[in-house]
């Protein structure tokens, strides 16, 4: 992973972290695949890329995710950068989702990990996984084909997804929004708020904003153009300026957090430890697909 000569992490983690990687092995890997061919079965020609995105170079990859090679790199360094294990703290969102929900939407899922075990607690839900990146897509499907699952992922930006109103059941978004400046993290709350059904779950799972404003040294590891303003915000206030209510977030393992926050049902007091569908009485029910005011959504697969 080509990195700035001068950060903390190629000073003093790379040493350390490198010699775990089978950085051959991913060289083999990166020159046996067609990366264009390969992102072209999930680019939408006509999506433009944010400025904040595509003129910032993450995780000291040249050009960010829209370099191939740093969906190669993402998962075999981050499963030693989120102590103490990167598949606990992924669990950790997924195991704060109360109820079955049928219609699940990950946005900036990169690589899929997450995505991956969103399917795999909610077998029976229909789940998304969106990113600007194609090539972190491509590695995202050929994750869950691996692991024999059925998961429709799309190229989009999770700020205007293009989904209709109230898709989804639950929304998500893991180490997302240290990645993108707090504006655009408020305005994909406001999406998320409108594609979520009333009594709609979103989940939020990032660094823990309080450790890392008095921890400064866990904002300088890597090169994160945003990582020192989102520290310095409050996911819970965002969240309720964008509607949500009975916000919550916990810390998870010290370093992360997990924010949660429901839509409102109009009329019906917010209830925080039961889904949707057990709030809203007979009409919206989980063994009732038509849902009245909810249209399904039309999803292509890839």
């Amino acid at each position: 992973m080509p990195s700035a000569k001068n950060t903390i992490w190629e000073r003093f983690l790379a040493p350390l972290i490198r010699p775990l990687i089978d950085e051959p092995g991913l060289k083999r890997f990166y020159e046996s695949v067609d990366w264009e061919t390969e992102a072209d079965r999930f680019r939408q020609p006509n999506l433009e890329y944010p400025e904040y995105y595509s003129s910032q170079n993450f995780h000291g990859v040249k050009g960010g995710y829209l370099n191939p090679g740093a969906s190669v790199s993402y998962d075999p360094v981050t499963q030693y950068v989120l102590p103490p294990n990167e598949t606990w703290i992924r669990q950790g969102l997924v195991d704060r989702i109360g109820g079955k929900p049928r219609r699940i939407l990950d946005l900036g899922c990169g690589t899929g990990s997450t995505t991956v075990l969103l399917k795999q607690a909610f077998p029976e839900a229909e789940v998304i996984g969106l990113d600007l990146s194609p090539y972190m897509l491509f590695m995202g499907d050929r994750k869950a084909k691996q692991a024999g699952l059925r998961i429709q992922w799309r190229h989009g930006n999770a700020e205007n997804t293009g989904f209709p109103n109230a898709s989804f059941d639950v929304v998500t978004a893991s180490l997302l929004f240290h990645e993108t400046p707090p504006a655009v993290s408020k305005t994909i709350l406001q999406e998320s708020f409108r594609l979520l059904v009333p009594g709609g779950q979103v989940l939020i799972l990032d660094g823990n904003q309080k450790t890392l404003r008095h921890t400064e040294w866990l904002t300088e590891i890597f090169e994160e153009p945003y990582i020192k303003a989102y520290a310095e915000g409050n996911v819970d206030a965002w969240m309720g300026a964008a509607g949500f209510e009975a916000v919550e977030t916990q810390e998870h393992w010290w370093v992360n957090q997990i924010s949660r926050g429901i839509k409102p049902i109009p009329g019906v007091e917010t209830n925080p430890t039961k889904p949707f569908y057990q709030q809203a009485g007979n009409n919206i029910s989980p063994d009732n697909d038509d849902l009245p005011g909810i249209p399904a959504p039309a999803f292509e697969n890839s």
